[in-house]
């Protein structure tokens, strides 16, 4: 059986209006008494991805919560239908068409892995339901009816690689999950540490359920790099950061990644001892001193309370997803799946958390700041910015413009 929910997220909680998107009073009666805009969530809440499934749910159901909150869309409220796929590829296929087909929803933001969103995208795309990948990913998928929110290689590995050969040297040693997002982006990772004069001295792949780290951390402390890369994902991944502090190595080799910490869960799961130093670059951290994402916490802890997740790049930018959707819908003045898509086109913007969210028309894909951050009890202090990153990479293959029926995915 699949775990799901069905909400209705006109809630009381925070009652501050959305940075940046409407400024509709709250909904009056006639507004909820409107037959409510469904929209659909697919957020692994349980399974081996769970750990960043969760707090993307939230963000989600905060993120409905405040678009209700500020007047709905359309003078109608929305309300979330969400699904658990419980890390099962069959099952994110089979519940992407009950949302497409059964519950007949606006849009689905969702899925987490590659290799779930090229499960998804394709039962979306052939029902012509509006598709929200939210998720850091390897980057290249050319398809008019889904839009990347996450971030790309070419967006934080490029910054990544370019820090840390920069303050720590150039011989880099790379650990990756074994599925397609980490197979790529560890050919992203050779690519930039080869551009800068560097050498990958090796790279290890891992099954998502893989947790014996130790051959592993010996050969590396044989091979002694400068730094280690990590493009490891999930909750038994988190098994090689406890091992590698164990093994009194986190103080002698820096590490760096581009996916520990996005989903957040996985920097409470740790100790302190296990996590302090480690560098990662990121759209978002909790630790961007800026006055939208100080507003933007004060209103979820409001929301949520003690239940409140800690918040890392995952949940932001689904978050950021659901808000660029009901700009989309607010511009288009319809819920016209073309309608919306062309208004997403026109360079929409949110100004979030993250800082200023920026749709890239040509590739649907977004232009947006990266951040270099070190982690120390529990706290990201951001060490350096870059701001308003294209996704280049992706721009170099995808031309929507162009090509509007394009329907591909270019890897490195």
């Amino acid at each position: 059986m699949t775990h799901l929910t069905r909400r209705n997220f006109v809630k009381t909680g925070a009652t501050a209006l959305v940075s940046g998107m409407v400024s509709a009073p709250f909904l009056s009666s006639g507004a909820r008494a409107a037959e409510p805009i469904t929209v659909g969530g697919i957020h692994d809440t349980s399974g081996i991805l769970d750990i960043l499934g969760k707090p993307m749910a939230q963000l989600a159901r905060f993120a409905v919560h405040e678009i209700n909150q500020a007047g709905g869309l359309l003078g109608r409220p929305l309300e979330l239908v969400e699904y658990d796929p419980q890390s099962n590829m069959q099952l994110y296929g089979q519940l992407a068409q009950k949302l497409a087909l059964q519950d007949r929803v606006s849009v689905v933001h969702g899925g987490i892995t590659s290799s779930s969103r090229e499960v998804i995208r394709p039962v979306l795309r052939r029902f012509e339901t509006l598709y929200f990948y939210n998720t850091l990913y390897e980057g290249g998928v050319c398809d008019r009816n889904q839009f990347a929110i996450g971030t790309m290689p070419d967006q934080t590995v490029a910054n990544l690689m370019r820090y840390v050969m920069k303050t720590h040297g150039k011989r880099v040693y790379v650990l990756a999950a074994d599925y397609n997002f980490g197979q790529i982006s560890a050919n992203w990772v050779k690519k930039y540490v080869t551009e800068n004069g560097g050498e990958v001295i090796e790279t290890e792949y891992f099954p998502l359920d893989f947790g014996n780290f130790g051959p592993t951390i010996s050969k590396i402390q044989a091979s002694k790099p400068d730094a280690v890369i990590s493009i490891l994902v999930g909750a038994t991944h988190l098994g090689f950061y406890r091992q590698w502090a164990a093994a009194e190595m986190l103080s002698r080799i820096p590490l760096a990644s581009t996916t520990f910490g996005a989903g957040g869960v996985d920097i409470q799961q740790l100790e302190t001892r296990e996590t302090d130093g480690i560098i990662n670059a990121a759209t978002y951290v909790s630790g961007i001193q800026s006055k939208a994402n100080q507003d933007f916490l004060t209103r979820l802890n409001a929301f949520y309370g003690n239940d409140a997740p800690f918040m890392s790049e995952l949940p932001c930018t689904t978050y950021e997803g659901m808000m660029l959707w009901a700009k989309g819908v607010e511009a288009a003045g319809s819920l016209d799946r073309m309608k919306v898509i062309e208004a997403l086109e026109s360079g929409l913007s949110f100004d979030g958390p993250s800082g200023r969210v920026s749709i890239d028309p040509a590739t649907h894909h977004t232009i947006r700041d990266v951040h270099i951050s070190e982690l120390s009890d529990r706290k990201w202090t951001v060490l350096e910015t870059t701001q308003q990153v294209p996704p280049t990479a992706t721009q170099e293959v995808c031309d929507l413009s162009a090509d509007p029926d394009a329907n591909f995915q270019h890897k490195l």
